[in-house]
């Protein structure tokens, strides 16, 4: 997925225009031309942004699991012919340094601007990623979520609602600048016991994420992978309380990894194959991660993982689901791996983890263990038109979306969001036309991901303000 991000500050003080006297001329004429002196609010730095392919390493995984899970689904009320609210997601590098080495909320007078900009465009919230390693970060059970309750102040008081993501996972080898890493503490742990990490069948560590290996092992100061992540879920709702089902509106939670899977699940089912040497890093002959379709397919079944988060995130958020009022919507996350999706195999897919083939629907069992949860589905890739991807991939991002939309029909809510930014009026009417698709039902809300310097720009705003305000109004 691109990353964005970049400064929307160092040029603050060149400005000789007051920005908030154009804020307040939006506010009084709201008209399209009128929004172009937004414009000054000053730009992101564009070196650090890049559109880019997706990355084949998805950091949210759902993976497939085993045809015969059945639970019971919830019927929806339709949502068509509904709003679609939408919400931005926060800059990559919200927060910096400061001399002392403290972590603060840079360029604060900027933020507040836009957030305001935003506000009058008609976006209905921010979306804030929250890291594990940056709240509980030196010590077990300790948590500091200072710059989170800063940030979240912020944002209500621009009068936006918010959609918190709870991330799990490091991003240092995507963004080795602004990235976050795991906690310390778990880091320390790591280097006595690398065995925590994925591993590709090569031995090389990845420890941007813990392997659900680990899930139940108490190797972190006597609690377990998963009671590590259910205290932090609590901590969050214990101290967010006030702003839960009010000021938040969505959580989402990070749920699987991006990487090669290896636990001693992986040595069983070796075994029950009579395959036993593919226990301890894979078939050998099972190609690499660029193999084409005939030399490469892997899958594997970590829907207990997720199954297991989501019971512990539905558990903390119940008092909240009680009341129309105070009620929250859980979210959770699936990469869209839609490269080789018209091929039999859906290689790409598998390799992910997710077991959907031409053959078998790896997303209806999904949607059945996500409705047993009240979860909502977080799909990306809304943008993006077949024609629009290389030929020689194979790829139908448009068929993935339809495939998804069809199983999750009348059962669970569905968030939609955008993988590459786009800002031409071309990709914001595709974004447009999937989330109000005529045959199925509208999403819950849409997250466009995120904000950057570009969206500010005169053109990108004259396209990206109509586009909101039609996501927002009735049809």
């Amino acid at each position: 997925m691109a990353e964005c991000g970049g400064g929307i500050a160092h040029r603050l003080a060149s400005r000789r225009c007051c920005v908030f006297k154009e804020l307040s001329f939006i506010d009084r004429r709201r008209t399209r031309n009128n929004f172009r002196n937004v414009s000054m609010i000053p730009p992101f730095k564009k070196h650090l942004f890049g559109t880019r392919w997706r990355s084949l390493g998805v950091s949210y995984r759902i993976l497939s699991m085993d045809a015969r899970e059945k639970s019971t689904s919830t019927v929806l009320e339709s949502s068509k012919h509904k709003r679609v609210p939408v919400f931005v997601v926060m800059p990559i590098d919200t927060f910096g340094a400061d001399a002392s080495g403290s972590l603060r909320i840079k360029r604060l007078k900027a933020l507040t601007v836009s957030l305001k900009a935003l506000k009058l465009a008609g976006v209905h919230g921010i979306a804030v990623e929250v890291w594990w390693g940056i709240v509980e970060r030196f010590a077990p059970l300790e948590y500091n979520w200072r710059l989170y309750e800063d940030l979240f102040r912020l944002i209500s008081e621009s009068g936006l609602k918010l959609h918190v993501a709870l991330y799990f996972h490091s991003n240092v080898h995507q963004h080795r600048k602004w990235g976050v890493s795991l906690p310390l503490w778990i880091a320390e742990i790591g280097k006595s016991n690398k065995d925590i990490y994925y591993q590709d069948k090569s031995g090389l560590s990845n420890a941007d994420y813990l392997t659900l290996g680990v899930d139940r092992l108490p190797l972190f100061n006597g609690r377990t992978a998963l009671q590590c992540y259910e205290d932090f879920i609590v901590n969050f709702a214990n101290k967010f309380e006030p702003y839960i089902g009010s000021i938040i509106e969505e959580i989402s939670v990070g749920l699987g990894p991006s990487g090669e899977l290896r636990m001693e699940d992986l040595r069983i089912a070796a075994c029950q194959v009579g395959k036993p040497e593919w226990g301890d890093r894979g078939p050998q002959n099972a190609g690499c991660y660029n193999s084409l379709p005939p030399g490469e397919w892997y899958s594997g079944k970590l829907i207990c993982h997720a199954d297991a988060i989501l019971a512990k995130a539905a558990n903390a958020l119940k008092k909240y689901q009680q009341t129309v009022e105070t009620s929250v919507l859980l979210v959770a996350k699936i990469g869209g791996i839609y490269w080789w999706y018209q091929t039999i195999s859906h290689p790409a897919e598998l390799t992910a983890g997710y077991y959907n083939t031409a053959l078998r629907d790896g997303y209806d069992p999904l949607a059945s263990m996500l409705s047993r949860h009240g979860a909502a589905l977080h799909i990306p890739c809304l943008e993006m038109m077949d024609n629009e991807t290389p030929p020689s991939y194979l790829c139908s991002p448009e068929g993935l979306l339809q495939q998804i939309c069809k199983i999750s029909n009348k059962r669970i809510h569905l968030i939609g969001r955008n993988a590459n930014e786009r800002l031409d009026k071309t990709g914001l009417r595709q974004i447009l036309a999937n989330c109000n698709h005529p045959q199925a039902e509208a999403v819950r809300s849409f997250t466009y991901f995120r904000m950057n310097e570009k969206i500010f720009s005169v053109e990108n705003w004259n396209n990206f303000v109509p586009f909101v305000r039609k996501m927002s109004s009735d049809y």
